[in-house]
């Protein structure tokens, strides 16, 4: 079990459900989850069960408990079918972190403060030793927008960066580019921009001129981690002026 620097409470409860990263893959991504359950217990019964060839390398409890469940040098299975920044097997290049939070499904709600003091030590503690990069910090439903809210938008992204953990936008350079919400069934040269630009912050936005489904989804996902007060699918101006903010300072750090 990899060394953990500077953190208390953690317990190792060995999980089934991993294999091996693969030669000359690096460790450059967090990707950040909810369990989506009842309750801890069921969740952490799941993430530890073979059978359902689930688990991440970390479960962080609401009283701010954290559980080693896999080795970080081991591949753990949390991010599924996925994408971001052009790689397909976010598994084998990631860190997963499990929240835990009933989620949309079960009365999703906001998470305790000790929670996030967990969280954010932890992840500043990964971060650090692996050298991850800000703009490959992530929640589940940035990597897999067709099928994931998690870990939503109560969920303290702005904090995260604050405490040197991902990336956050200058306020002053959220300038929307357009006067008008585009949505789906719009097309032309301004939603294939801002697939582009999307597609550059990491999203796997096809640059097709074309606001279909599968972009609504990518916008709902981007909205939940930079926009959570209206988490719609509507690229409207403010959207659209953070999207382009977020890509500049995507720029300026890489």
């Amino acid at each position: 079990m990899s060394k953990l620097m500077a953190l208390e409470n953690i317990t190792w409860q060995p999980s089934p459900n991993f294999d091996e990263r693969g030669a000359d893959t690096p460790i450059d991504m967090l990707v950040l989850h909810y369990t989506g359950m009842r309750t801890a217990k069921e969740a952490l019964d799941r993430l530890t069960d073979a059978e359902a060839k689930v688990s991440a390398h970390y479960f962080v409890d609401e009283d701010g408990g954290i559980t080693s469940l896999v080795p970080e040098e081991q591949r753990a299975w949390h991010a599924g079918v996925s994408e971001w920044r052009g790689e397909s097997n976010i598994n084998a290049r990631s860190i997963g972190i499990e929240v835990v939070n009933p989620g949309h499904e079960f009365g999703y709600r906001p998470f305790p403060e000790r929670q996030m003091a967990a969280v954010k030590a932890l992840s500043v503690d990964i971060v650090k030793r692996h050298q991850i990069p800000a703009w490959n910090v992530v929640g589940h439903s940035d990597v897999a927008p067709d099928r994931k809210e998690d870990p939503g938008e109560l969920f303290d992204w702005r904090g995260l960066s604050d405490a040197g953990v991902g990336l956050w936008f200058q306020a002053s350079a959220a300038i929307p580019h357009s006067d008008i919400d585009i949505s789906t069934g719009a097309q032309g040269a301004e939603v294939f921009e801002l697939q582009q630009a999307l597609r550059e912050i990491g999203y796997g936005a096809t640059p097709t001129g074309l606001f279909d489904p599968a972009f609504e989804n990518i916008i709902r996902a981007f909205q939940r981690h930079w926009r959570a007060v209206r988490v719609d699918g509507i690229a409207d101006p403010e959207t659209q002026g953070i999207v382009y903010a977020v890509l500049a300072e995507v720029r300026r750090l890489t």
